[in-house]
């Protein structure tokens, strides 16, 4: 099989991800600015969460670049993917709607942990399809990057109950490390 319809249809459910996150922000009903105020909680961290799933997105895209042809387990791999992605318009409402509160936090780093081990799989997933000198092979190494991100995720969760801000400046730092798409890949892929 070939990957032109897992790449559509990850591409129209990312889509449709950012769309209704978009849309669980309110509308104030003032008219002054001071009537957004009490939207700020639910608008950073809806900004957190397109950042998050942009950046899915791209390095998503750069991953499959390296797919020659899909296997059912990298096909159910992706769908494992966007289901803890799908769930990201949730865990975002819920933690902007209640102003970063401890399990509201810690359950946006439960799904992003989630998304993290999802994505690890699709990657061993097209690796096993490929084979261990592929380019996705090579390109990812002993992946440090994904490691730390990961590791960070988890300590999130529990931080999350503690000292919610921090937990949420960790997922932040995270976000910065990977806004720029995988340059592993595209080295890999332009040799």
């Amino acid at each position: 099989m070939n990957k032109t319809r897992l790449e559509a249809f990850s591409d129209g459910v990312i889509a449709i991800i950012i769309t209704i996150m978009v849309l669980e922000m309110k509308v104030p009903h003032g008219t002054e600015f001071g009537d957004l105020a009490p939207l700020l909680p639910v608008f950073l961290s809806y900004v957190l969460s397109f950042a998050n799933v942009g950046i899915y997105w791209n390095n998503h895209h750069h991953l499959l670049h390296t797919v020659k042809h899909v296997s059912g387990g990298i096909l159910w791999a992706n769908l494992h993917l966007l289901f803890w992605l799908s769930l990201m318009p949730f865990a975002t409402g819920w933690m902007g709607e209640n102003h970063f509160a401890s399990v509201p936090v810690a359950l946006y780093a439960f799904d992003l942990m989630m998304c993290a081990i999802a994505y690890t799989i699709l990657q061993r997933c097209i690796i096993a399809a490929h084979g261990h000198d592929s380019a996705l092979a090579q390109a990812l190494g002993h992946d440090r990057k994904g490691k730390i991100s990961l590791a960070s995720y988890v300590l999130s969760i529990p931080l999350a109950f503690f000292v919610p801000l921090a937990a949420g400046g960790l997922m932040v730092l995270v976000a910065l490390m990977w806004l720029i798409p995988d340059r592993r890949i595209e080295k890999v892929i332009s040799e």
